[in-house]
């Protein structure tokens, strides 16, 4: 699903992310550019960030 619909983000790309470093919204702003044009997606991205931060390492994890 679109998680930022201005800078076209899914919550596929941003899992995606922190299986390559992210950690914070700040790297997740930098990285993909979410939340860096009208802010509505702030929540919602945060609470992917913090789905896959905690979600297991193994398997695709993929919807």
């Amino acid at each position: 699903m679109y998680v930022c619909v201005c800078n076209a983000v899914t919550d596929r790309e941003i899992r995606g992310a922190v299986k390559l470093g992210v950690r914070t919204l700040d790297d997740l702003s930098a990285t993909l550019g979410v939340a860096t044009c009208c802010g509505r997606c702030t929540d919602c991205a945060r609470q992917v960030l913090g789905e896959a931060l905690t979600a297991p390492a193994s398997g695709s994890g993929d919807d």
